[in-house]
């Protein structure tokens, strides 16, 4: 019979994890412990670790002589806010984190029950990659928890924090859950690291450069969010958390409706130009409308034609989407179409409602957009917004026009309610670019084409470049004053509450990926 003594001593040997020169250099390279990392990112004293006395069962190459404490991986589950989360955090200070088959099998274990109780996962990635000394056994417990992330896909948040290396395949359930963070100077990201590139292609590349994370969050629009230091990275999670429901049969958490549903949204007016060719900052508006001015921003360096967070609107979670037009005039572009889309299916996954404010020009021109597949990405936002079974609110600001106009959540793709801004400009094309073409020979043939041509944008804007002709066909349903618009929105939400919407039974559609 194990003595009591002997159990401590062998959780007392575990919890040393590689040792203290190894926990001293994770130290020393800005970074904390796996265990650290739990503790500050649940609640205190709530985290209960699972699998504690795994280890490996290998004996090629040595290993029959190592210890693994842990495995190099620690499990469990703990709560952010008094809300159940399933966590693991892989342990850099044994064997460098690697992943081998028990290390797997741990991770696998935590988010099959996470699945099965309908609670978020989050992984805390610290590895050196997979554990070359158990070959394909390593390869397989890789699959196995990809396979997990895509089942789990769409029924429980996945969230990734990446605090160290990770790379090659590891990079895959990163990418396959719902958010990634990064942190400065300590995370990156590659399937080949810079020596591999360096042999395969002669380029020279640094590990931050590669992989980074400011190359993540600015280039490759891989992380959805970049911090400083690990701390503000946990405080960054957490304020994720609170928008976000436990798993797709529940809604998100609501807060106490302290800021007034009715309060008007004065400022708007300091903030829109009179000019409709001049920028402004989207943001503005968007912090002028939501509760107390507090909007997540998602994604906030990459693609940032468009803005995509969280918000709350009388206490309820919002997802919003908004083009830019201080970037690029707002015009939508192939990034931003994935941007856009991704985030719209997440959030009716989730049973968070849409929120779109309107004010593009069209999509942006050029060999390189068609080349890169503007078509293709394009279609993304159109199938996501389409797909989506949500409250879907849509506010035309100012432009609007052609395919674009379609895209941002229109009545055509199945939006609830369009409200449009006695501003808005709804047409299939500028009034500069249309008088152009339809009226090309009167301008022509006139003594004074300038002022000809003048003339005839005009007629173009009375005629079709403003909200009431669309709000004639009931493609509007109500033109709106700009301060009443959180007052509208949040009407709105409330008897879209009850909003049930199917669509034809299948297996699964097929977005143009």
């Amino acid at each position: 019979m194990i003595k009591i003594e002997d159990l401590r001593e062998k959780r007392k040997e575990i919890l040393k994890c590689g040792g203290d020169e190894k926990t001293k250099k994770q130290h020393k390279n800005g970074k904390m412990t796996a265990r650290e990392r739990l503790n500050l990112l649940l609640d205190e004293k709530s985290f209960v670790e699972i699998d504690m006395f795994v280890t490996h069962r290998s004996n090629e190459f040595g290993m029959h002589n190592i210890s693994a404490p842990g495995e190099g991986v620690v499990t469990g589950y703990g709560t952010i806010n008094g809300r159940t989360v399933y966590v693991y955090s892989q342990d850099f200070t044994v064997m460098g984190g690697s992943l081998g088959e028990e290390h797997a099998a741990k991770i696998c274990k935590i988010m099959d029950i996470a699945i099965k109780t309908g609670n978020p996962i989050i992984g805390i990635n610290d590895s050196g990659g997979a554990r070359i000394q158990e070959g394909n056994d390593a390869l397989k417990g890789f699959g196995e928890i990809f396979r997990r992330n895509s089942h789990a896909s769409g029924v429980i948040p996945q969230i990734s924090i990446n605090l160290g290396p990770c790379a090659g395949g590891a990079v895959y359930s990163p990418a396959l859950c719902d958010f990634i963070f990064m942190v400065n100077k300590i995370s990156q990201l590659f399937i080949t690291g810079p020596s591999v590139i360096k042999a395969i292609t002669g380029e020279d590349v640094t590990f931050e450069s590669l992989g980074g994370a400011d190359v993540h969050s600015q280039i490759s629009g891989v992380a959805a969010f970049k911090s400083p230091n690990e701390a503000e990275c946990f405080l960054l999670v957490k304020k994720l958390f609170t928008f976000l429901p436990s798993n797709n049969l529940e809604t998100p958490p609501t807060c106490a409706r302290e800021d007034n549903p009715n309060r008007l949204n004065e400022k708007i007016f300091d903030f829109l130009p009179s000019d409709s060719n001049k920028s402004y900052d989207i943001i503005n508006i968007i912090k002028e409308v939501v509760d107390f001015g507090d909007f997540l921003e998602i994604f906030e360096n990459y693609a940032k034609n468009i803005v995509i967070g969280f918000a709350r609107l009388n206490g309820n979670v919002v997802g919003i989407i908004a083009n830019q037009p201080k970037v690029l005039a707002g015009v939508l572009d192939f990034n931003s179409s994935t941007k856009a889309a991704r985030f719209i299916r997440f959030c009716d996954c989730f049973n968070i409602p849409l929120v779109t404010f309107t004010d593009v020009p069209g999509y942006l021109p050029g060999i390189s957009q068609e080349h890169s597949g503007i078509i293709r990405h394009g279609a993304k936002l159109l199938y996501a917004f389409s797909e989506a079974t949500v409250p879907k609110i849509n506010v035309i600001l100012r432009k609007a026009y052609g395919g674009a106009y379609i895209a941002m959540n229109s009545k055509h793709l199945g939006a609830d309610m369009v409200f449009a801004w006695p501003s808005a400009e709804i047409a299939v094309m500028g009034p500069e670019g249309a008088a152009n073409i339809i009226f090309r020979k009167e301008i022509a043939s006139s003594n004074d084409p300038i002022s000809a041509r003048k003339e005839k944008i005009l007629e173009y804007k009375e005629n079709f470049s403003n909200p009431f002709v669309a709000a004639s066909r009931g493609y509007v349903d109500d033109v709106i004053e700009p301060h009443l618009t959180r007052i509208k929105i949040i009407s709105a939400l409330e008897i879209l509450k009850g909003k049930r919407e199917s669509r034809p039974k299948k297996k699964h559609g097929n977005i143009p990926l």
